[in-house]
């Protein structure tokens, strides 16, 4: 075994192998073609002829090669072209791989165990803005803020390698090597051993519908990466079901095993599922799944799968052994758009289907989703499927996340848009649920900047992607009214990248600084819920106060939510409860209101947005008594 180098826990079929003499080099070609291997760093050598074994990949050993070595492929004397299967593009995605070794990186976390799905709390980030450094090791240093608000989940936007020095992350091209815009494949690994290290699993996105627009060299060397088969919303479909379909599918959930086991992930959130097409007998999804769930056991550990998926579509989430694509979570939007519409007046676009009525939101808590077989106008045919048996943790619920904000004109989240009355009530009812929250970073102190859409692709490129996203998004009207046109920001400009990093300074200001303590505090009661009680159900009271009921052999609990004010609402349950919270406290407000209780009699009363939270029995002295 090579000096400092552990035991491998898996070989992957694609791309560069080190071993102890030297470096095996793997590439998916289409039969016939001639495969050659460039080593950059040795210019004066001639390329090193490759061949294909019984599968189609062509392979050479070179003695002496290992990590740092950066090399090329040529295909039919055309190129140099970099690998597909690269772990590591140093200058980006156009030039040369480098060899990486996952074997050498010392691990001290090794003994971390995830949180179980039930109790996750997870927080989306955007590598690039979440710091003002943009990058693996500068996030490193807000491990801490994150543990202390009460997160134990991180989950990254893409972070495979894309074109341009600043993206989304969704227009990858390199979906085995974490982008160097960001830091070394070993940065990355030092990220995830520190949030390990901190209590803080990590989650990542994956995008397995498309290839970005630039850089994608895949079909240079295998054209059967794509078929025609199908078209989706980026052109021609990725090929999962026609000729050739076994090598891309391999690739492509290698790529995700290529995060668990040389990254340690604890999970992976694939993006818009609902728009992979595939009619083969066992669908790519499932497939999916099921060898990143027999990667976690070999490993000894969870691996928790969760999709974005539209539909409401039950057998994404249902296990493979009935019939499903065996994911263990899915987005739910529904409670966001529901929420959107209700606080803050959107009705147009897909919005158009919600009304935020409280009726409307509490059957989105007490069934995971709205839609589960009703007509929806938007789309223009009938939505969802029913809930009946799923688990409610099942379900990720939100108020804002990367799409919801940064897919509109302005960017602007919601906190920028509603009142901080309203933002408490609305974040009260989402860290209170059942469902497991997603926080967008920044929201628990309700971050005032944007976050814009932003791209750095070459100067015609970018222009078809800035008109392009006016196109998709022409329905709201944002995007349609002309007038407006010349003020959204340009996606290609850099000033939309930096407006769109957080300030973190921010959090110093009153009622910043109040808004974060209001976060920590629900997420502490929301942990207490989650050991001591069961949820029992979410009701609308009337047209503007909802009621979460959890109940304990320590006694009930019950957040009462006015989504506006002034509301009253009277309960006999409540009479021998005692209000251990309210949002309406100088802690977490500041010109706090008065909220009318009345113990004994069961009266509550708001004269503005906000949530209140009854107790009885033990579990009063349990939520009041929580760590500060």
């Amino acid at each position: 075994m090579i000096p400092g180098v552990r035991k491998k826990l898996w070989t992957p079929t694609f791309g560069p192998d080190v071993q102890r003499d030297g470096c095996l080099f793997r590439l998916w070609a289409r039969p016939g073609a001639k495969i050659e291997l460039i080593l950059d760093s040795e210019p004066a050598r001639p390329p090193i002829a490759m061949s294909p074994d019984e599968n189609g990949i062509y392979r050479v050993h070179v003695a002496g090669a290992g990590p740092g070595t950066r090399y090329w492929f040529k295909v039919d004397g055309a190129g140099p072209f970099p690998d597909p299967a690269s772990r590591f593009q140093p200058t980006g995605v156009h030039g040369p791989s480098q060899v990486v070794a996952p074997a050498r990186f010392l691990w001290k976390a090794s003994d971390f165990c995830a949180p179980s799905l039930r109790e996750l709390v997870m927080y989306e980030v955007h590598i690039g803005t979440f710091t003002p450094g943009g990058t693996f090791l500068a996030l490193i240093d807000k491990l801490n803020d994150l543990q202390q608000l009460g997160i134990n989940a991180i989950e990254l936007m893409p972070i495979a390698d894309f074109a341009g020095e600043y993206n989304w992350g969704y227009d990858g091209v390199s979906p085995y090597a974490p982008s160097h815009s960001y830091g070394t494949p070993d940065d990355f690994r030092r990220l995830v051993d520190e949030a390990h290290s901190t209590g803080i699993a990590v989650y990542l996105d994956v995008v397995y519908n498309h290839l970005g627009p630039d850089g994608a060299y895949q079909s240079v060397f295998a054209p059967q990466f794509y078929t025609r088969k199908h078209k989706t919303l980026w052109g021609d479909g990725l090929n999962f079901d026609s000729e050739g379909q076994d090598m891309v599918r391999a690739y492509f959930i290698e790529s995700a095993l290529a995060w668990i086991y040389d990254y340690r992930v604890d999970g992976l959130r694939a993006d818009a599922t609902d728009t992979i097409c595939d009619n083969s007998k066992l669908h790519f999804l499932t497939e999916l799944t099921e060898q990143a769930h027999q990667a976690a056991h070999s490993l000894g550990r969870e691996v928790l799968l969760i999709a974005e998926d539209a539909r409401n579509e039950r057998k994404v989430i249902l296990p493979v052994d009935q019939g499903g694509h065996g994911f263990d979570a899915v987005w739910s939007d529904d409670f966001h758009h529901h929420m959107r519409h209700r606080l803050a007046g959107d009705s147009d676009g897909y919005y158009h289907d919600f009304d935020g009525t409280t009726e409307s939101i509490a059957k989105t808590i007490e069934d995971g989703w709205f839609f589960t077989g009703q007509f929806a106008g938007f789309h223009g045919h009938a939505r969802g499927t029913s809930p009946t048996g799923l688990s409610l943790a099942s379900r990720v619920f939100c108020i804002q996340n990367h799409d919801q904000i940064g897919n509109r004109a302005f960017g602007e989240r919601l906190s920028s848009q509603i009142s901080c009355a309203a933002y408490c009530a609305a974040s009260a009812l989402l860290l209170l649920s059942p469902e497991v929250p997603l926080l967008f970073m920044g929201q628990e102190w309700a971050a005032p900047g944007p976050f814009l859409f932003f791209t750095n692709h070459h100067d015609e490129l970018g222009r078809l992607v800035t008109e392009g996203r006016r196109k998709e998004f022409a329905r709201f009207s944002a995007f349609a009214d002309t007038a407006n046109h010349d003020a959204i920001p340009d996606p290609q400009k850099i000033e939309t990248f930096r407006r769109s990093k957080l300030d973190w300074d921010v959090r110093q200001g009153p009622e910043h600084a109040r808004c974060l303590q209001w976060y920590r505090t629900l997420l502490q009661i929301r942990r207490q819920l989650l050991h001591r009680a069961n949820f029992q159900a979410c009701r609308a009271l009337n047209e503007k106060t909802i009621e979460l009921r959890w109940k304990s052999v320590d006694g009930n609990f019950s957040a009462i939510v006015a989504l506006e004010g002034p509301a009253a609402v009277s309960e006999q349950s409540w009479r021998d409860m005692a209000m251990v919270l309210v949002s309406e406290d100088a802690r977490f407000m500041v010109n706090a209101c008065r909220v009318d209780w009345q113990p004994g009699v069961g009266t509550l009363s708001f004269e503005r947005a906000g949530g209140a939270l009854l107790a009885s029995g033990d579990l009063a002295r349990i939520v009041e008594e929580r760590p500060q």
